[in-house]
């Protein structure tokens, strides 16, 4: 299974976010990282959940 690339929006949003992170500091881009990994497990779980329901 070939995964994608971003699209043209992500990649926008990505270079969003990356202008957003370097005003950040050392404390907030911590928190920040600890938020989106917490997220991407949620989304995991959820994407699981799914698969076992199909």
């Amino acid at each position: 299974m070939e995964i994608p690339g971003l699209s043209m929006e992500q990649q926008f949003n990505l270079k969003v976010y990356e202008e957003q992170v370097k005003l950040l500091s050392t404390e907030q881009a911590q928190t920040f990282l600890l938020e989106v990994m917490r997220q991407l497990m949620v989304k995991e779980n959820v994407i699981k959940q799914l698969l076992k329901q199909s």
